[in-house]
């Protein structure tokens, strides 16, 4: 039995002075069986659901970094001005996507994420609130989800643990995913332009426009009030991958 119910009132003592009935029992009730185990009882025993998901709750917070959610930087688009910047220059992938050779599954998967770029970084830069900072996380995550169709579309021969890593840490890490997929088309098209001369001059190109990108990239979160670093970062992503679009013809 449970002390609540053993300790009930006693209507004896009620209104004599000097005593006070607890309501609950300092004692803990336990019951022994024949082999001298002890059992708490069923209706009075803790539950162990609070505590495992505390247990749960500690182990994911102590999670590797690279588990961790990106932080998205929310800065920019202040005025209509530079929202109308942001958005006109986010156009060009969408244009970029569609002129992209389709030539089988790969090059349609990296045509349509092209796409999928101009109208995610559409939304991001139009939008307010809290939808704004889902869509920026969207932004990233169709960068990402690029570099790998790319990746894909230019060797089918990349390792099956490196591919399945990149979906699993796509929508938490799009920045390192983007990194290492991007990483891994330099690699191809400067191998590429080597053998290929017609090749050269578009890889000349992409040296320069991703050199230029990622200084703007850089600038545009050291530098945050300046209202069009962003913008032209996004013309200096879009003719970088512009010169890709070579090594799918």
């Amino acid at each position: 039995m449970c002390p609540r119910s053993t300790l009930n009132h006693s209507k004896a003592l009620e209104g004599v002075h000097g005593v006070h009935v607890l309501p609950h029992s300092p004692f803990a009730v336990k019951e022994i069986t024949q082999h001298g185990e002890f059992h708490q009882p069923s209706s009075c025993n803790t539950s162990g659901t609070a505590v495992n998901q505390q247990l749960l709750m500690q182990v994911w917070q102590q999670r590797p970094a690279f588990l961790r959610p990106i932080q998205c930087s929310l800065h920019g688009d202040e005025h209509l001005i530079q929202t109308a910047a942001n958005v006109l220059t986010s156009l060009p992938f969408i244009a970029l996507g569609m002129q992209a050779p389709r030539k089988d599954l790969n090059t349609k998967l990296y045509a349509n994420s092209l796409i999928g770029v101009g109208i995610a970084s559409t939304l991001y830069h139009s939008s307010r609130g809290k939808l704004r900072r889902f869509f920026r996380w969207a932004d990233y995550t169709m960068i990402a989800t690029t570099s790998v169709c790319l990746s894909r579309a230019l060797s089918n021969e990349n390792p099956k643990l490196l591919m399945a890593a990149s979906a699993v840490l796509l929508p938490i890490q799009p920045i390192m995913v983007s990194a290492v997929h991007t990483g891994m088309m330099e690699v191809a098209f400067a191998k590429r332009a080597l053998k290929d001369p017609d090749l050269r001059m578009a890889h000349n190109v992409h040296k320069m426009a991703s050199l230029l990108g990622g200084i703007l990239f850089i600038a545009d979160d050291v530098f945050p009030k300046n209202s069009y670093l962003h913008a032209a970062w996004h013309l200096a992503a879009a003719v970088g991958v512009g010169t890709c679009n070579k090594l799918l013809e």
